[in-house]
């Protein structure tokens, strides 16, 4: 046996459990939600960049975290459905009274009443959270759909993410999805019979973001756009400390230029490559041809085109929002 191995797993997981959290109200609790491989654990670390806040890094894991075993990612909660059994959950994970070595492996802070909570599993359901919820502030990042496909491409775990999760949810499809259902249907036929997972990807992506999009108004949660983020960090972080109502140190801006905990070896955080540009190297043109189809079809083009920068303007087809610097 490696006792050196052995060591160091152990004081990793009881220097996890090691800190008291005495905030007891979800208020206390920001919430940081978005798509896989949205840059949602780099934001976060933008966001504790001084460890003011006890970190919960993807909590309702339900393979990871025994008290959210029976959370199924991305379900779909219509607004007005008390939905008990969930709201006993969430109040139990956003009032930070469960523990994971999981979830709090990155924690930092030992003695805390506030909490970063950050999520790529619960988009679906954004709207009942903000009403049964009311208060807790949430943050919202958007990536380009390009950058996120072919960043989930990349690595085998995402590679089997289907669309069955969203065609198996009934009230999901009657509310919204009904009328992608075929295309949603072609996309799945076309994986399973040549392996592509391009279309499968991006209608992922379009279905966690229209969702929350149109069900929430401007006062719901607060959009950051990843690419703003690199292109012009002080004007997009002064936006969202300011929702946060938080003042941020100079150095702040010092961790944009850092990888996340998760980045891999070959991110561009880490090789020094472009942030926004790396999918145009990696799609084919009939690719790009076929993701702009699929944004088309949900209105979002009208936020994410070819180009690399996101129109802000365009969330006003589905949001209220300003993002006057």
């Amino acid at each position: 046996m490696n006792w050196t191995k052995f060591t160091k797993q152990q004081l990793k997981k009881i220097k996890a459990q090691c800190f008291i959290d005495y905030g007891r109200s979800y208020r206390d609790t920001i919430l940081l939600v978005g798509s896989g491989r949205s840059g949602t654990t780099w934001l976060s670390d933008v966001i504790n960049y001084n460890e003011n806040y006890r970190y919960i890094f993807e909590p309702f894991h339900n393979q990871k975290v025994h008290a959210c075993r029976k959370f199924v990612a991305q379900t779909y909660i219509r607004p007005k459905d008390p939905s008990p059994h969930n709201h006993q959950l969430f109040q139990k994970v956003l009032s930070g009274r469960v523990r994971s070595n999981w979830s709090d492996r990155f924690n930092e802070k030992i003695l805390s009443h506030q909490r970063l909570i950050k999520s790529i599993r619960v988009n679906l359901l954004l709207k009942w959270l903000t009403l049964y919820f009311p208060g807790m502030p949430v943050v919202y990042l958007m990536r380009h759909p390009f950058a996120v496909a072919v960043s989930r491409m990349k690595y085998g775990g995402w590679r089997t993410k289907g669309l069955d999760k969203y065609l198996s949810q009934p009230e999901l499809m009657d509310d919204f999805l009904e009328p992608f259902r075929r295309e949603m249907k072609l996309a799945k036929r076309k994986y399973q019979a040549t392996g592509d997972v391009f279309d499968n990807h991006i209608f992922s992506w379009c279905i966690q973001n229209y969702i929350p999009l149109r069900q929430c108004s401007a006062n719901d949660f607060h959009i950051v756009f990843y690419e703003d983020c690199c292109v012009e960090p002080a004007c997009e972080i002064s936006r969202l400390f300011n929702y946060l109502k938080k003042k941020p140190k100079e150095n702040i801006l010092n961790g944009l230029s850092k990888a996340s905990r998760v980045s891999r070896r070959d991110s561009a955080i880490v090789t020094g490559n472009s942030l926004i540009e790396g999918w145009k190297n990696s799609l084919s043109i009939k690719q790009i041809e076929r993701g702009l189809e699929i944004l088309n079809l949900f209105g979002l083009d009208a936020i994410y085109s070819e180009d690399l920068m996101p129109r802000a303007e365009g969330l006003s087809n589905f949001v209220q929002t300003s993002v006057v610097c």
